[in-house]
């Protein structure tokens, strides 16, 4: 074969490929018309009107209204979807996650203890790990999610030397439920040069062996960040992979807006590639690192229009300002309830330093970004909220709607400022439910606990506020986030915090139009109305009529931009 066939037929052969993979994941089109009556519409607009029926033309929301108003509209060309009764929403908005991370289970060990997984002993996190090395090439990594020290018998996190039998040959490291720590094999650790001579970097702590220098396997906060970077660093197949598992289970549980939140370069334009591609048929904010984003801000060479697409687009810069509670990193004023390592006075520490947080929003925001700043402990929200104000003063905006992220040990009185400055909280309710007990048990106490995630006071204060499952640290489910603001009930059967419970349609919001507001979005979806985007999730019940059972409610459809992506049946 002469090489001027040779190329004619490789070109070929690489067209004709691109075009079966264009058509294998083309965007589904919606159809010209189609109604939906019949049902109970909740529009989440400025007055929470419920309607019978609604018509969407091509991929907007034409009308609502009356059955009898909803049908002098169809023709021959129509398609009409008969509700039934069944409730119809507007599509749900993840407030904030890590798309696509909630199916890491499909490139790592999955140990969630109960409720979330069934690992319940350090013996039996082994055991899924050296299942999972026994599938992993020789010398690549082999890793695990969802592990949390206070639900294993032992009470307490793995070692370096324990990880160290699952296998000597692989980097073997596993992540804390919270996501701000990680435990590594000696190999691991090797791979990222960090022994005995390496200090502590700022915002992080590399725990060491009692009596020595040598590190023990645990990474905290900033320190864990070479570790999770190689963690994450996958193959082009294994990231789509995780793309088309997370799209279906977003789907599924009527998500339409998804969030990657605190995310690096390269992943942004792995996404942003995905979406252009139609493999991703969620709406998609990313939310870029400020660390990794830090060079190409300085230098004026970020611009978000590089990576934005039909259906994603560039939003507010993160920054994370502590860890997390469950993890004994949260920064508080106030030291933990149960002593740490017997400390009395711990009180967890920051992430970043005051003044480097200072210097980091005044930047950013005199930039014109939007922030998005994770805090959970009250120390840490003075510190934010200090640091918005200084650059507020210096750079006034008008609706900076400033997002503090988790928001979980929020005093009132920092609610009330959160108000007076134009902050926006996000709040992570469902700690209530899978950690409610244990933060009243062992992390804050009573007192502190009954307050966490403080909605009452939020909406008291006259705050809009949205509601997050911080997937993949709890599963993606919008009607739990709602649930759990509405009942705060915990996974033992107490009540955390009555008093800081808000009513359906509020916490409903808090999933739609809110959400949507927070991120400059409300013009287009979020709610109901016409000439927004025919956003929509149909559920199996309604939440107004029991909404005890809320969560427990099945998607059976969901759809974007007027095409379905989703059915149950």
């Amino acid at each position: 074969m002469s090489w001027k066939t040779w190329l004619a037929v490789t070109v070929a052969l690489v067209v004709g490929l691109a075009t079966l993979f264009s058509i294998a994941t083309r965007v589904p089109a919606a159809p010209e018309h189609q109604v939906f009556v019949n049902g109970e519409v909740l529009t989440m607009d400025a007055d929470n009107r419920v309607v019978q029926a609604l018509s969407v033309r091509s991929d907007r929301i034409e009308a609502l209204g009356s059955n009898e108003e909803i049908m002098a509209l169809v023709t021959d060309r129509t398609e009409i979807i008969d509700l039934g009764g069944r409730t119809l929403l507007p599509g749900f908005i993840d407030a904030h996650g890590h798309f696509p991370a909630s199916a890491l289970d499909t490139v790592a060990a999955d140990l969630n203890s109960p409720p979330l997984g069934v690992i319940t002993d350090i013996e039996g996190l082994l055991a899924a790990l050296r299942e999972r090395a026994a599938v992993v090439p020789e010398g690549e990594w082999v890793t695990g999610f969802g592990y949390d020290d206070t639900l294993l018998a032992e009470g307490r996190h793995p070692t370096r030397a324990e990880l160290d039998t699952v296998s000597t040959e692989h980097p073997v490291a596993i992540l804390h439920i919270s996501g701000h720590m990680v435990v590594a094999n000696s190999a691991a650790l090797a791979a990222v040069d960090i022994g005995a001579d390496t200090a502590d970097p700022e915002g992080g702590i590399i725990a060491r062996r009692a009596g020595s220098r040598e590190p023990n396997g645990l990474l905290e906060e900033t320190a864990r960040l070479p570790v999770a970077a190689k963690m994450l660093d996958l193959g082009a197949l294994d990231f789509l992979g995780m793309i088309r598992a997370a799209v279906r289970e977003y789907a599924r549980y009527g998500v339409t807006t998804a969030q990657a939140g605190g995310v690096p370069p390269d992943m942004a334009r792995g996404l942003s590639l995905a979406s252009r591609l139609g493999v991703i048929p969620l709406r998609l904010q990313l939310f870029p690192m400020e660390e990794d984003f830090r060079d190409l801000i300085a230098t004026g060479d970020y611009d978000p229009a590089a990576y934005e697409r039909e259906r994603l687009q560039m939003g507010a810069v993160k920054i994370i300002a502590d860890g997390s509670i469950q993890g004994f990193t949260g920064y508080l004023t106030r030291p933990y309830h149960t002593p740490y390592h017997g400390n009395a006075d711990y009180r967890g520490y920051p992430a970043v330093l005051r003044e480097h947080l200072f210097a980091q929003v005044l930047e950013l925001h005199r930039n014109g970004y939007q922030l998005a700043v994770h805090g959970n402990g009250d120390a840490s929200i003075d510190d934010i909220l200090d640091a918005f104000a200084a650059a507020q003063a210096e750079h006034p905006v008008a609706d900076p709607r400033f997002i503090l992220i988790h928001s979980q040990m929020a005093r009132r009185d920092q609610i009330e400022r959160m108000a007076e400055l134009g902050v926006t909280p996000s709040f992570f309710s469902a700690h209530t439910w899978y950690w409610g007990d244990r933060h009243r048990d062992i992390f804050i106490g009573p007192e502190r606990a009954a307050q966490i995630s403080p909605a009452a006071w939020a909406q008291q204060a006259g705050l809009r506020f949205s509601s997050h499952m911080d997937t993949p640290v709890t599963p993606m489910r919008p009607l739990q986030a709602a649930w759990s603001m509405v009942y705060r009930e915990t996974v033992g059967g107490d009540v955390l915090g009555p008093e800081q419970r808000v009513d359906v349609m509020t916490a409903l919001r808090a999933v739609t139009i809110d959400a949507a507001w927070q991120i400059f979005q409300e013009d287009n979806r979020g709610s109901l109305e016409p000439g927004k985007y025919a956003d929509l999730v149909l559920l199996n019940g309604s939440p107004l009529r029991d909404s005890h059972a809320m969560r427990d409610l099945a998607v059976d459809g969901t759809w974007v931009s007027g095409a379905r992506i989703y059915r149950r049946r």
